[in-house]
Formats: structure tokens, C-alpha cells, sequence
């Protein structure tokens, strides 16, 4: 169902809501600011309702945050080192974010500050599609993207991005959702995480990758058998130089 709302995106205009809902009760509430996953609501077996995602209190809120609370993040996801990079034998300068220099998440005016467009709603999924212009933030080429939420009976929310360019260009998209599966005060480091990874790239106290790739083994960063984020959290160097795991 989409329901225009009384709040004012940054381009003058209402936001528009998207509400999501499954056969066992389940909602999913996104809108077409910044593709952005708004809330969930899970019903369950003793008859309470949880709400694992983190998000604002109000609309104008998310335009007044710098966490990127759900949004749909590009056209590249991460820093960009020194705001450039190389491409076809030429060095392409990207828009800077004020993030000591780089661009984090696509620039100062990325994809998460759009308005996408509403191609199709139904009951359980919806559709969003975005245009990109040629030298949008500093990156060649037309970009045509799309971000489709879909909520499925078994209460999975799955979200897949798509993207065409007419010229060479790295994308890489996402969306920034913070999840706090127990729906409560405390924070994440009691849940137990599993990564099926052998390896993990360290990076720079500015969130730049400092380095060749390390072996988990022995360290901090394996989780391929499950444990608490809390088990072994600001353990090593490597953590500590971004104040916990912020790595690939």
C-alpha cells in the first residue's frame, strides 16, 4: 500500500511510504526517499510484536542524520581513497564527502538523498527505479538502477539491486540497514554472528584499506564457527584503529 505522507522531503515534496505485509502478519514499511527500509514489525508466538530495525522517530529525521539509517547507498558503497580512482589507463576524480578527503557512499549527494521512483506496489514487494546522470558526483556515465524489496511469507525481507551504465564505471550498491534482532535496549554484541570467510582486509584508522589480505585464522576476525560480537571485540590492532569491526 502506498500512502503519501504530510512530511516534506529536501526537494519540497511529500514523502511517500510503502507498507509491505505477509499472511503470517509481518510488516515492512520503505519509502522512496533514498529507497529507504523504514521499519519492520514481526508478530510474535506469545502475541507481542518486535521490531528489530533501528531507524528514526520521525521522517525529517533521516534527512537530519549522518548513519544512513536504511537507505539505499551509491553509486559506490564505501570510501572511495582520495576521492579517485583508476579507470581504462585515466585517474576519474570523484565529489569529495568531507570524509578526510575520500567519498564515502556514492558523495555528498548520493543515491541515499534521491527520490526514487515507485515503478510498482503490490501487497508484498515493491519496486523503485533511479536515474543516474553522466558525471553524476564525479562518475562517468549513465547509471539506471533499481532497489526491489520483497517481504516473503517466511518473513525475509529481500532486497536485490540492479544497475546498467553506458560507460565503464564501478558500482556497488547497498543498503545500510541496522538490524538489532533482539528489539530492545541492548546492544548487538551478544548476538552470535557466523562468517563463512578465510580472510579479511585490514584497513586504515580513516576506513581505507591499509593493506594485502589476512588469514582469520588466530585472530579476531574468525567467526566461521559462531560466536558473540562481544567474544573477542576490540581485541587486536586491526579493530581497534576503526573502534571495532568495520571491515570486508
Amino acid at each position: 500500500m502506498v500512502t503519501q505522507t504530510t512530511a516534506l522531503a529536501p526537494d519540497g515534496q511529500p514523502w511517500q511510504q510503502v507498507t509491505l505485509r505477509n499472511k503470517a502478519g509481518m510488516t515492512v514499511t520503505v519509502a522512496d526517499w533514498g529507497a529507504t527500509l523504514l521499519s519492520a514489525e514481526v508478530p510474535l508466538a506469545d502475541g507481542s510484536v518486535r521490531r528489530p530495525l533501528l531507524g528514526c522517530a520521525k521522517l525529517e529525521d533521516y534527512t537530519r542524520q549522518a548513519a544512513f539509517l536504511g537507505a539505499s547507498v551509491g553509486r559506490y558503497a564505501n570510501r572511495i581513497g582520495n576521492s579517485r580512482f583508476p579507470l581504462d589507463g585515466q585517474l576519474v576524480n570523484v565529489t569529495p564527502s568531507n570524509d578526510a578527503g575520500h567519498q564515502l557512499h556514492g558523495g555528498p549527494e548520493g543515491f541515499d538523498k534521491r527520490r526514487w521512483r515507485i515503478v510498482r506496489a503490490d501487497e508484498q514487494e515493491v519496486l523503485f527505479a533511479l536515474t543516474s546522470p553522466d558525471g553524476d558526483q564525479g562518475f562517468p556515465g549513465t547509471l539506471q538502477a533499481t532497489a526491489h524489496y520483497r517481504l516473503t511469507d517466511d518473513n525475509r525481507i529481500a532486497i536485490t539491486y540492479r544497475a546498467t551504465v553506458d560507460q565503464p564505471c564501478p558500482v556497488n550498491m547497498t543498503n545500510h540497514v541496522y538490524f538489532n534482532l533482539d528489539g530492545d535496549q541492548r546492544d548487538v554484541r551478544q548476538h552470535q554472528l557466523q562468517i563463512l570467510a578465510q580472510r579479511y582486509l585490514p584497513v586504515e584508522s580513516d576506513g581505507i584499506p591499509g593493506g594485502e589480505l589476512k588469514d582469520v585464522a588466530n585472530t579476531s576476525f574468525d567467526f566461521r564457527q559462531p560466536k558473540t560480537i562481544a567474544a573477542d571485540f576490540l581485541a587486536d590492532a586491526d579493530q581497534q584503529k576503526v573502534k571495532g569491526y568495520d571491515h570486508a
